[in-house]
Order: structure tokens, then C-alpha cells, then sequence
């Protein structure tokens, strides 16, 4: 349920949540297992370990569901079995595929410009990365999304919540009210419908995420953003010889993003911190390139790189995308958040 401001009236103005064509079919709820067989007690073991959907079941191996306790290796191989009557988790046509795709949500970035170059904006059931150095735009785009998500679909929001993960201690719940007044939405209303949680370790940052399927399967979310994703592995693991725990960990928590899109269709914007490039080239002054390695670059469904540009004006590249073509945009950071760039 979502808030605008009235012309009549300072009271707040809920506008019902819209249905989004197909997406009932993106996930079914765990508790229809109990009507396939399923022991209600069962099906309560996990739910308190973070999975509500059948599709978040079947996303998870059987060696970490026999992990739960109570759930031993014949339980749940017959409530895979049960999940598979109720999902197809399967093969499916191209043109099936192409249908489901109607339920992606695109979310407007504020910026006509910035929204072309991603073809139509941020999307859901996808990771979304931006990296580039300090002061370059990643987190006033975060601040403008916490608004525009909340927007009817029809002006090209996603009607829905946002979580906000915070490692860097950088969201400002005072930057978000000039956003909502150019949008012309009720800030107090905007800023409700923001959870929102600061993160000291990647233990507690991946816990975090654990959480919030519980809260995901009750309420219409539609936009996660963690901000940074890779700043406390580099702060947790600084000795020599922890590299190989640091990707493997980071590896999980990108696991988890990837099913938290997926299994909910909510769109996963995720800031990253870029590092020097000694193999960057001699031609290039200041070489930089994102951190988190392989492993991150493999995670991440869109990759963007921000610069800065003249001014108050940002520069944003397609680094990686299966469908944009690598181009640029040019937007502006305004007290209304992310716009199109003045000339």
C-alpha cells in the first residue's frame, strides 16, 4: 500500500496495490505443500529457516535442507517431491519463457536519459551493479529508487516497498523527502514504506538477507539495494591466505541475492567499491576496476560504471548486460535526486 499526496486533504492516501500480469506464477506459496502431504510442522521447520516459496525450496540443495533440524534426508526428499508437483522446475518452451518475462518490472531512475540507456530502467528478478569511485552517483541513484519504486507502475515505478542494507552508514532518511516532493508523494508515507538496516558485518549483512524472505512473502517488495555489497569482506578479511573464505562467503551471500530476485521479482541494486588496475594500461590516467573479482562480475546481471562529469553531472557506462548494448548516459544529481543532465 502505497502514499501520495492529496490535493484536499494532508492525510495520507493509500492507492491499492496493482496486479502485476503473471507474476502469481513466479512463486507459490510453501504452504501449499501441506495439502500435497506435508506435515504442517514440517512446513513451519522451514519457514523458520527463511523459505517461504516452493521456488525457494527448490532453490536450495538437499544437503543444506536435511541441515535443518527436525528435517531428516526422507522428509525432505518427499517434500522435494511434493514442491515438484506444484512448481515445474523444469524444461519450459522459449515462448513460455518469453511470457514470464512479462512480469519484469522496469523502475524508472529518474533520468529519461539513464532510463533509455537500461531499457526502461532498473529491472526486477535481476542483480543490478554499479561501481565507480566515491561522489560518482551510485548512492544518490539508490536514494532516488527508494521514491520512484514506490511510484504505480503506470508512471513507472514498481508499486511496491524497498529494503535498504546499509554498510557504509550512507542512507539518509533526510535526503529522501525533497525526492518524494518532486515526485509529488507524501514523504512521511515514502519513508514507512522503507525498511531499512545497518549492517557491521558480512556475517550480520548475510543474515540480513535471511530475514528478509519472511517479510518478502507477506508484503509487495519490489526493490533491494545493499549499499556497498563488497565494503565489510574487504574489512573482515585482511590476513593473508583468507582470500579463498572471502570470495567463497561473498559467493554465498550473491547466491542468496540472485534467489531473493528471482523467487520474489524484486529488482537487487547493489553499489561496489572499485579498486586500482595496474594491467589498466599506460593510456588510461587513473586506472580503476570493480572489486570483488570473478566471482562478483559472475553475480551481477547488469554491471554499470559510474564516473564523474562536469559539475553536478555524472557519466554512466553499460559495462555488462546480456541485452543492453554498451553505451553511455549523461545525468545530473539534483536536491530532487537523479535527473536528466542541464546542457
Amino acid at each position: 500500500m502505497l502514499a501520495f499526496k492529496s490535493e484536499e486533504q494532508s492525510q495520507l492516501q493509500l492507492v491499492e496495490r496493482e496486479e502485476i500480469e503473471d507474476e502469481d506464477d513466479l512463486f507459490e506459496a510453501i504452504d501449499k505443500l501441506i495439502s500435497h502431504g506435508i506435515n504442517a510442522g514440517d512446513v513451519k521447520k522451514l519457514q523458520d529457516a527463511g523459505i517461504y516459496t516452493c521456488n525457494g525450496l527448490m532453490m536450495h540443495t538437499k544437503k543444506s535442507l536435511t541441515g535443518i533440524k527436525g528435517l531428516s534426508e526422507a522428509k525432505v526428499d518427499k517434500i522435494c517431491e511434493a514442491a515438484e508437483k506444484i512448481v515445474n522446475y523444469g524444461y519450459i518452451t522459449g515462448s513460455d519463457a518469453l511470457l514470464r518475462r512479462k512480469a519484469v518490472v522496469r523502475v524508472t531512475t529518474g533520468s529519461l536519459a539513464l532510463d533509455e540507456l537500461l531499457g526502461g530502467g532498473i529491472e526486477t528478478s535481476a542483480i543490478t551493479e554499479a561501481f565507480g569511485e566515491f561522489r560518482s552517483g551510485k548512492t544518490q541513484l539508490a536514494h532516488t529508487l527508494c521514491v520512484s519504486t514506490q511510484l504505480p507502475t503506470s508512471m513507472k515505478g514498481g508499486n511496491g516497498k524497498v529494503a535498504y542494507i546499509d554498510t557504509e552508514g550512507t542512507f539518509r532518511p533526510d535526503r529522501i523527502v525533497p525526492i518524494a516532493e518532486r515526485f509529488g508523494m507524501d514523504a512521511g508515507a515514502v519513508l514507512d514504506n522503507i525498511i531499512y538496516a545497518r549492517a557491521y558485518t558480512y556475517e550480520h549483512q548475510y543474515n540480513l538477507l535471511l530475514g528478509l524472505a519472511a517479510k518478502m512473502s507477506e508484503e509487495p517488495f519490489r526493490l533491494l539495494i545493499v549499499d556497498s555489497v563488497i565494503a565489510l569482506f574487504r574489512v573482515d578479511f585482511t590476513g593473508r591466505g583468507e582470500l579463498a573464505e572471502r570470495q567463497q562467503k561473498l559467493a554465498q551471500m550473491l547466491s542468496r541475492l540472485t534467489k531473493i530476485a528471482e523467487e520474489f521479482n524484486v529488482a537487487v541494486y547493489m553499489t561496489n567499491q572499485v579498486i586500482a588496475d595496474p594491467g589498466g594500461g599506460v593510456f588510461i590516467s587513473d586506472p580503476k576496476k570493480p572489486a570483488g573479482g570473478h566471482v562478483l562480475a559472475h553475480a551481477a546481471t547488469i554491471r554499470l560504471m559510474f564516473r564523474k562529469g562536469k559539475g553536478e553531472q555524472r557519466v554512466c557506462k553499460v559495462f555488462d548486460a546480456p541485452n543492453l548494448p554498451e553505451a553511455e548516459a549523461v545525468f545530473q544529481i539534483t536536491p530532487g535526486g537523479i535527473a536528466d543532465a542541464k546542457d
